[in-house]
């Protein structure tokens, strides 16, 4: 290779890094995943994240910008090898963050490249980051919404997003397979199923007998035959049953431990978006430990209608839709009104495999 060529391979290089930082920086997640190979790879382990083929990476992109308050990536030039249609190299960056849950901070770091030249160009065929250092510390500054940098960027920091026609209205075919996705790259396993019957199949495959296992307290579970499967057929140890024969003036200490750590919960949940993230509510919170991690495994059957583009809807469906539902049901059982006093949102799974979300194409619960 002549130098001419070579020296037009780093230029186009150091142009991929650098459309790289500025399509995170707008917020373009299809521009960012075309970056890389189609079986091209984004490794995050700190997050942690792994983000394989082009429609993870746009997806995963997706359900961790939906996080951000405001994002700041500085990339630096670092080393550059090329070897024929092959390279590697690494770019130091600088970020300042701040999430929607409060989450900020200030961090160094290295992305550890491999590239490979393509007949669209140089593409990332691997990046894995590695933070070199970080500060958690409180941010003084704040992110003038009013004067982002482009339209994407503006859309999404000062439009509140529309709502769904209807919150009872089940998506299509296509959203359903986009949070599948969505749900896969942050490390749940996602299946699309056609209804509540083919979920209860789904069920008996992924529950092994005598496993314990704790239902929650769902409508999508009583309406499905699901609730009923679990705590009546014999064929699992069943905690809720335990739970409603303990006195709960004397034994709260024994309900708790049991409903804690069971092998299995199965649940719905109040919504699920589109960038892969799942929202619980509870009155009592005392279902939440198991989903969000105290289970050995999680089930959640999601009927169709409970999806949503991003959190900031999920939150107004549990308020606008699922509340009023849940609030008639509890004065008609219980006598009493319900409140969403607890909420676990669910962005990703630190242990690949453990969550399993069945999808529905039809809608189910509330």
């Amino acid at each position: 290779m002549n130098d001419f060529q070579a020296i037009a391979d780093r230029v186009e290089i150091e142009a991929l890094r650098g459309e790289f930082t500025d399509a995170a920086m707008m917020r373009d997640r299809p521009r960012l995943s075309s970056l890389f190979t189609p079986d091209g790879a984004l490794r995050m382990p700190n997050i942690p994240v792994e983000l394989v083929g082009r429609e993870e990476i746009r997806a995963g992109g997706e359900r961790l910008q939906s996080q951000w308050d405001f994002f700041v990536q500085t990339t630096h030039p670092g080393t550059i090898q090329i070897d024929g249609d092959t390279a590697t190299g690494r770019a130091y960056i600088q970020e300042l963050a701040r999430t929607l849950d409060g989450r900020q901070g200030l961090n160094y770091a290295v992305y550890h490249d491999h590239y490979q030249r393509t007949e669209e160009g140089w593409r990332f065929a691997e990046r894995v980051y590695e933070v070199r250092y970080l500060d958690t510390s409180p941010l003084a500054g704040t992110a003038p919404h009013a004067a982002q940098g482009s339209e994407t960027d503006s859309a999404d920091a000062t439009a509140a997003p529309e709502p769904p026609a209807s919150f009872a209205e089940p998506a299509s075919a296509e959203r359903l397979e986009r949070v599948a996705a969505a749900l896969r790259a942050g490390g749940f396993a996602a299946e699309v199923l056609d209804d509540a019957a083919a979920a209860r199949t789904r069920i008996k495959d992924l529950l092994p007998e005598g496993a314990s296992v704790l239902t929650g307290a769902s409508e999508t579970l009583r309406l499905s035959g699901i609730d009923e499967d679990i705590n009546v057929g014999g064929r699992y140890d069943a905690i809720r049953p335990h739970v409603l024969d303990i006195d709960r003036a004397t034994g709260a200490d024994e309900i708790r431990r049991l409903v804690a750590g069971p092998d299995f919960v199965v649940n719905s949940v109040a919504a699920v978006t589109e960038t892969g993230s799942l929202v619980l509510a509870s009155g009592s919170g005392s279902q939440l430990p198991a989903n969000a991690g105290g289970a050995g495994h999680a089930i959640w059957i999601v009927g169709a209608q409970k999806v949503v583009p991003d959190l900031g809807t999920a939150l107004r469906r549990v308020e606008e839709h699922a509340l009023p539902l849940e609030n008639a049901r509890a004065q008609a059982v219980y006598g009493m009104p319900s409140a969403v006093n607890r909420l676990l949102i669910l962005n990703a799974d630190s242990r690949p495999g453990r969550g399993t979300v069945l999808l529905l194409r039809e809608a189910i619960g509330y």
